[in-house]
């Protein structure tokens, strides 16, 4: 009852809204990758976050492992399992652009997979690391304007697997934002749901190059 009526009251919600949820009781996974360069440029450099130093050559960055559910998504699940250790989130940095993602990101998310924070990192790794990430973008040397289909075709190019409808491209404020790509448990592709499912329809997405 209680899915129920949280999936109703998604029905009427924004997209932003989130539900809570209690750990470990998801449907899928979501992979969220970032382009690095256009975070920076619409929110990073704001910020002076270290992922946008110059010295810094991010691409494609792991935004999170989300629980998901078919619609909607659990948040900031309860959870008696121990926060991780700064190590464990500066280990992350590598993948994630800062160790302060990697916090925030079992803080909101990760505490309702149902793992612990070893877990669930090494989880979010071998699901970016066994993930193909087309490399052409990265030899772009200024921004250009493209369609918001071209990066998705560019993903499904490199990973034969993966169906139209397992993955989907975001926008914000013109730019391309970011790849979602949807996952079982055992870090399957599978089919979005309806929440997810919707791609950026954009025909002049801008797209910075790495630094």
């Amino acid at each position: 009852m209680k899915r129920l009526i949280t999936a109703l009251g998604l029905a009427f919600a924004p997209i932003s809204a989130a539900a809570d949820g209690t750990a470990g009781d998801f449907d899928y996974y979501v992979m969220a990758l970032s382009w690095s360069p256009n975070w920076c440029a619409l929110e990073g450099d704001g910020r002076d976050s270290p992922q946008c130093d110059e010295s810094e050559d991010f691409g494609w960055v792991l935004h999170g492992l989300w629980p998901q559910y078919e619609s909607g998504w659990p948040d900031y699940c309860p959870t008696t399992v121990p926060n991780p250790t700064r190590r464990q989130t500066s280990e992350m940095a590598d993948i994630m652009g800062t160790s302060g993602l990697a916090w925030y990101q079992w803080n909101k998310h990760g505490v309702c997979s149902g793992l612990n924070s070893t877990q669930y990192y090494a989880l979010a790794r071998e699901a970016y690391e066994t993930f193909v990430i087309p490399q052409a973008f990265r030899k772009l040397t200024s921004q250009v304007s493209l369609p918001a289909s071209l990066i998705e075709e560019a993903f499904m190019d490199q990973n034969d697997e993966l169906d139209a409808d397992e993955i989907t491209v975001t926008c914000r404020s013109g730019y391309i934002q970011e790849v979602r790509i949807c996952m079982t448990k055992d870090l399957e592709f599978r089919r979005c749901g309806s929440d997810v499912i919707r791609d950026c329809s954009l025909d002049d997405a801008l797209f910075d190059p790495v630094r």
